[in-house]
């Protein structure tokens, strides 16, 4: 594997720990349906996109909020 270049500005990771977080929290605490663990796993995704500022799918879609000046 190639190494995970930085492609989440901070805006965009803020908005994704919060919503993450958020999504997360719904589907593992409040939620009793099949679809909670939809919720809890796109949360995962979104905190750990976030945590570790890198996007899998931006890359594949040439795609990238972070500017070398944040």
């Amino acid at each position: 594997g190639g190494k995970m270049k930085r492609n989440v500005g901070n805006l965009d990771s803020w908005i994704r720990l919060i919503v993450g977080a958020i999504l997360f929290g719904l589907g593992a605490f409040s939620l009793r349906t099949p679809f909670k663990w939809v919720l809890i796993v796109i949360g995962a995704i979104l905190v750990l996109t976030s945590l570790f500022n890198y996007c899998p799918l931006y890359t594949i879609l040439k795609i990238s909020t972070y500017r070398k000046k944040e």
